[in-house]
């Protein structure tokens, strides 16, 4: 079955007419029989006319014998009849169809695929490598056949393709607060995306794909070593941004704790001298040096 897609026929799958391979070990059988008792008769000199059965008993056995095939449980034998798709059998154990009809195996089964890594440009422009992990199985036999010229190889060119185009839809890292996708950050969405992207790309070719997500992501060498001062540098000042302002609070509880207690009157000179003195301590690098006062602030 079939309907027509921007101007290329597209295949449906649908069941095969098959035969229970066991029913023509039977017959078989039964034909094995009766070769045997013509041999045996014309042996012991019954009427010529026998060889005719006995002939006919021999084509049909080799007819029979060259229809049967195995199928194995998450395995599917495409049926053709003179070039035309005649169903799928998707049962399992012995079948059996004619001898003119031909038949192909298609492997219906999870497949995982690691795709090479792949350098792309992410939403910035910055050159990245990434590689990624898809697992995929053959959802319609009839499409994976006839719609593609090898859909194994068509689902390695296309996993490229898709991992380019989600790649270059988000930038790399953000060390900004917005909330933004990232490559770095949003594994679960990148994921999500990618996977949705195969499916779209896939669904052509009969294939659907379970699961995906990147395996491998980074910087391309030529800028891996600027990007990792960069975010060095962003991770510093961020660092020291939290650092200030936990200072400044602490400063500030520190004022408002000695005026409500009344330990000591501080007008705005000496509170800016305690103010600057506490954000060195707080925030310096190195341990504060004590120094002794032995006058005033106004001398």
């Amino acid at each position: 079955m079939s309907d027509s897609n921007r101007g290329m026929t597209v295949s449906r799958e649908m069941p095969a007419s098959t035969f229970n391979g066991y029913t023509m070990l039977l017959i078989m059988l039964g034909l094995t029989a009766i070769g045997g008792w013509c041999i045996a008769a014309l042996k012991g000199g019954a009427d010529p006319v026998l060889v005719l059965p006995l002939a006919l008993c021999i084509l049909f056995f080799v007819l029979v014998l060259a229809g049967f095939y195995m199928v194995q449980p998450n395995q599917a034998y495409v049926i053709t009849q003179f070039g035309a798709y005649r169903g799928t059998d998707r049962t399992q154990g012995l079948r059996w169809v004619w001898f003119w009809q031909g038949r192909r195996k298609i492997n219906v089964r999870a497949h995982n695929v690691h795709s090479e890594r792949v350098k792309i440009n992410d939403l910035r422009g910055n050159p990245i490598e990434v590689a990624c992990n898809v697992v995929w199985r053959v959802q319609d036999t009839a499409q994976a056949s006839f719609d593609v010229d090898d859909y194994r190889e068509f689902v390695n060119i296309q996993i490229e393709a898709g991992l380019r185009t989600v790649g270059a839809r988000h930038p790399y890292d953000d060390m900004s607060d917005d909330d933004k996708t990232t490559l770095r950050g949003s594994a679960d969405v990148i994921s999500s995306e990618l996977q949705a992207e195969l499916n779209d790309r896939l669904k052509v070719a009969g294939i659907i794909v379970d699961e995906a997500g990147l395996t491998h992501l980074a910087y391309a060498p030529e800028i891996a070593g600027a990007m990792l001062r960069r975010q060095q540098a962003e991770a510093v000042i961020a660092a020291r941004t939290k650092l200030v302002m936990g200072a400044v609070g602490m400063v500030e509880d520190a004022l408002v704790k000695l005026a409500e207690d009344g330990i000591v009157d501080l007008d705005d000179e000496r509170k800016a001298a305690m103010v600057s003195n506490l954000m060195v301590v707080l925030c310096g690098d190195r341990e504060a040096q004590p120094v002794v006062n032995t006058g005033t602030l106004y001398q």
